[in-house]
C-alpha cells in the first residue's frame, strides 16, 4: 500500500485507496471544526467511495466526542479505527459510545489496516 501525506494545520493525513491514516498534532483540541475539516478532505479524495479512517495516536490530543455525531453521517465511511499504545489515548472506549459505525481499538497500525481492508471487503461483497 502507497500512501499519499498531506499536511493539514492540526495533522497529518495518509491516504491509499480507501483507508485514510490520520496523525494529530501534539496539544490539539479536535473540534467540530477539525472534524469537518477532514470530512471534506475525505470527500475530495474519495468522492462516493467507501474509506475506512484509522487515526494514529501518536500525540497526546483532546476529542470532543459530539463530533460524532457528524462523522455518522458520512454515508462513505464504513469504519473507524484508534491506534494507541498508551493507555490515556485508548480512552477511545468512550468515543465508541458517540459513533454510530464499526469501531475498533488497535495498539498496532498494521493490525487496524487489515482489519480496515476486511471492513472493505465486506462493504463490497453487499453491493
Amino acid at each position: 500500500m502507497n500512501f499519499t501525506k498531506t499536511k493539514l494545520s492540526f495533522c497529518t493525513l495518509s491516504v491509499s485507496d480507501n483507508i485514510m491514516i490520520a496523525e494529530v498534532n501534539e496539544g490539539v483540541v479536535f473540534n467540530q471544526d477539525k472534524s469537518d475539516e477532514i470530512i471534506y478532505f475525505s470527500s475530495v479524495v474519495f468522492k462516493n467511495n467507501p474509506f475506512v479512517y484509522i487515526t494514529n495516536r501518536v500525540n497526546s490530543y483532546a476529542v470532543d466526542p459530539t463530533i460524532y455525531k457528524g462523522v455518522s453521517q458520512v454515508e462513505t465511511l464504513k469504519g473507524f479505527a484508534v491506534v494507541s499504545t498508551t493507555l490515556a489515548a485508548r480512552n477511545a472506549e468512550i468515543e465508541r459510545l458517540f459513533l454510530n459505525k464499526p469501531f475498533e481499538i488497535f495498539s498496532d497500525i498494521e493490525d487496524a489496516k487489515l482489519w480496515a481492508i476486511q471492513i472493505l471487503n465486506k462493504t463490497i461483497e453487499l453491493k
